[in-house]
């Protein structure tokens, strides 16, 4: 072993964080590199998000993957994957390190580089499935990268009966009336992480006492929109238009985006208006909170929104009530747009 578990960066319910630090005078790692363990029982997901960075493929946008190992520490197995550091933390830190916003010029190169990773990702074949600022890094040089392939799919990979990913907060309309998870999902979540960075606030407005089935309702059935930042400029209003479309097929794709001129700017005077913004904590694209992604949950459909809701769910492979019924609860999380299971201890 040319590594030790060092400083914990966060842990989770079945996984932790920490710095690899090289023993030995080892050249296994060029940089500082954050180390991602689960124990052998409990490794599916992280040997799937390993899996699925390994047939991503090299992309400036995205997160570097540096190998894998199996370790035995105090008598117990781990699966180790080795992560690019990014001294910046997430997107979502930043926000919360300037004031609860981001400013344009800044959102604008962020929302370029997330557009570029997503057309990298649906080209070679896969949906992220949880697209949303806690899960965009920046580093220390500036640039921008997508992580946290955990709950990412294949195309055209089929979904179980019941089964629900991503964050509610960023759901899209066909996700939650007919269980499709494709591309278009990423963009529709693309478009709300737009909306969180420069009000800092959620795309949908949640008031207190609000549940998961109201939301559900309002994203799935009838013709509510995210709310689009009245002080957006003209070009940021319009680019999140293409992305909160409810007709999947006439949403606008990555590629398509790429070339709306909100984005379609030389990168290089992005690089002029703003320098790399920095966390003064620094963490990796490991920084969950307190919500899970991936939920299961219970509750009935009034009887009164069946017609509507039928109307939306035509292709869905179930009933949009027995589907509502799994997906909705009268439970309030206390953050919408957060994950479960992750502690940040730095």
């Amino acid at each position: 072993m040319d590594w030790v578990r060092g400083e914990s960066i966060g842990s989770g319910t079945f996984a932790t964080v920490n710095i690899a630090v090289p023993t030995n005078g080892s050249t296994q790692f060029s940089s500082l590199t954050a180390v991602k363990s689960s124990d052998s029982h409990n490794a599916g997901l992280l040997k799937k998000e390993k899996e699925v960075l390994d047939r991503l493929g090299s992309s400036p946008y995205i997160i570097n993957c540096f190998g894998h190992d199996h370790t035995v520490e105090n008598g117990n197995e781990f699966y180790n994957v080795f992560l690019e550091y990014a001294a910046g933390g997430s997107l979502a830190n930043q926000v919360r390190k300037h004031g609860g916003r981001l400013p344009e010029p800044f959102a604008r190169r962020c929302t370029r580089s997330v557009a570029e990773g997503l057309k990298h990702i649906h080209n070679r074949g896969f949906v992220h499935c949880d697209v949303k600022l806690q899960n965009v890094l920046v580093f220390d040089n500036g640039e921008v990268k997508i992580a946290d392939f955990g709950l990412a799919k294949e195309k055209g990979e089929k979904q179980g009966k019941y089964e629900c990913r991503g964050t509610p907060l960023f759901m899209s309309p066909e996700s939650v009336i007919a269980n499709e998870y494709e591309s278009p999902a990423d963009i529709w979540a693309l478009g709300c992480a737009v909306v969180e960075m420069v009000t800092g606030k959620p795309a949908w407005d949640v008031r207190n006492g609000s549940n998961i089935w109201s939301l559900l309702m309002r994203i799935g059935v009838g013709e509510e929109l995210p709310k689009i930042p009245e002080e957006f400029s003209e070009e940021g209003k319009d680019f999140l238009r293409k992305c909160f479309v409810k007709d999947p097929t006439k949403r606008w794709s990555a590629e398509m985006l790429l070339k709306h001129p909100f984005i379609n700017v030389d990168t290089s005077s992005f690089e002029k208006v703003n320098e790399p913004l920095q966390s003064p904590s620094p963490r990796t694209h490991f920084d969950f909170h307190h919500w899970a992604s991936p939920s299961t949950v219970t509750a009935s459909l009034p009887s009164s929104l069946h017609g509507a809701w039928c109307e939306w769910s035509s292709r869905s492979s179930c009933s949009p009530e027995s589907r509502l019924q799994q997906l909705v609860t009268n439970e309030r999380p206390e953050n919408w747009s957060e994950s479960d299971g992750w502690t940040c201890v730095r």
